[in-house]
């Protein structure tokens, strides 16, 4: 079934389908689907009940998601930080996948997921990442420290991009939460959650 078909089991929301779609709806859709995301998924399917929304939205997530000077593995390792912290299923199913398949040890990432002190067993960059995340979803900021290991090894346009690249995530993953999105077909939620209550990440050991 075309996932652009299936309403959401929570009946929250409803997404447009093929048949429904305006001409400016299918002109994003069909900028998303021949793009480098190859399928609509996740918050577009809501956002694109406002296809000017749509259309800015997925051209900054293509850029944040494909075209940062970061290297992959750690583009996805701050994703996977920002998905715990909101609870959100659907962008940790996705972007763990991403982050695996970018080489980000599995063991970090589930760590993560259960909330625990990350070994990076002296991958000093990826520590580094984890820590800004870290502190930015956790607090709203970072210290000068931690700020000063990502401009002196990234520059100030990695800076800049890593903290877009959470506060992008972090706006899908409230966009998944609250309109309800539902995991795709065989995909299972995985993430350990207490209802209300935003998970804390701790420190990766020393």
């Amino acid at each position: 079934m075309d996932q652009t078909t299936t309403k959401s089991r929570s009946d929250r929301i409803s997404f447009p389908s093929l048949e429904t779609m305006t001409p400016a709806q299918r002109d994003v859709y069909d900028q998303i689907v021949f793009g480098p995301r190859k399928t609509l998924v996740g918050p577009l399917r809501a956002a694109l009940h406002n296809p000017v929304l749509a259309d800015r939205w997925q051209r900054l997530g293509q850029v944040l998601r494909f075209e940062t000077s970061l290297p992959t593995r750690l583009n996805e390792l701050a994703i996977l930080v920002t998905a715990r912290r909101w609870n959100s299923d659907l962008e940790w199913a996705i972007h763990v996948k991403d982050a695996d398949q970018a080489g980000l040890d599995p063991a970090i990432s589930e760590a993560i997921r259960t909330c625990s002190a990350p070994a990076f067993n002296g991958d000093d960059a990826a520590r580094e990442i984890y820590e800004f995340a870290r502190q930015l979803v956790c607090t709203g900021n970072v210290d000068d420290e931690t700020y000063a290991k990502i401009v002196a090894r990234w520059d100030e346009v990695g800076v800049v991009e890593l903290t877009a690249v959470i506060g992008y995530y972090s706006m899908v993953a409230m966009t998944l939460n609250v309109h309800r999105v539902p995991l795709p077909e065989g995909v299972v939620a995985s993430l350990p959650t207490e209802a209300g209550v935003l998970s804390v990440l701790p420190p990766a050991r020393t």
